[in-house]
C-alpha cells in the first residue's frame, strides 16, 4: 500500500495546517530533502494542547500530544506537498519534550509521533534517526515541540 493508503487506514484526521507565528518557514524543500519545523499539538479547532508532563500531564498524555504533532506535521507535508507518497523515508526526528526536571521518558513520548510515522511510511522508511529531549519550557506551554526531516521520493 501507498503512503496515501497507509494514512486512510488509520482512520485519523489531520488538524489544519498551522500558519508561522513567527520568522521562519514551516516547510522548505532543499534538493532531496524536506525539512519541518518545529511543530506543536495543534488540534482540530485550532488550539494547542497545553501542558508539562509530570507536572499537568502524565507520560501517557505527553505520547498522546506527539502523536497529534505528528498529525500537525503531516498536515504540513500535504498542506504543501499534495501526498505522503511524495516522501521516501524519514530521514531524523528531533522531539522536545515539556517536563519537570525528574522526568525521564522522553524517548516514550516521542514514539507518540515516530509509531505514526512508522505506520504511514511502513517500518523501514518511516522510522529514521531520533533524538528526543527535555526541555524546561517550549512556547505556549505546549508538551511537546517536534521538527522533522525527510528524503523526497
Amino acid at each position: 500500500m501507498t503512503p496515501d493508503e497507509q494514512f486512510a487506514q488509520l482512520n485519523l484526521s489531520l488538524p489544519p495546517a498551522p500558519a508561522p507565528l513567527g520568522v521562519y518557514k514551516p516547510f522548505l524543500i532543499v534538493g532531496s530533502l524536506c525539512y519541518v519545523s518545529g511543530h506543536g499539538p495543534l488540534q482540530h479547532d485550532k488550539t494547542l494542547i497545553k501542558g508539562r508532563i509530570g507536572a499537568d500531564m502524565n507520560m501517557e498524555d505527553g505520547k498522546l500530544a506527539a502523536q497529534q504533532v505528528g498529525l500537525t506535521i503531516l498536515a504540513t507535508l500535504q498542506h504543501n506537498l499534495g501526498s505522503f507518497n511524495k516522501i521516501k523515508r524519514v530521514i531524523k526526528v528531533l522531539g522536545m519534550v515539556n517536563c519537570t526536571g525528574d522526568f525521564e521518558k522522553h524517548p516514550f513520548v516521542i514514539n507518540g509521533c515516530s509509531e505514526l510515522f512508522a505506520k504511514v511510511w511502513g517500518e523501514d522508511n518511516g522510522v529514521g534517526v531520533r533524538s528526543a529531549v527535555g526541555m524546561g519550557s517550549l512556547p505556549d506551554n505546549i508538551p511537546v515541540e517536534i521538527e522533522a526531516i525527510f528524503e523526497l521520493a
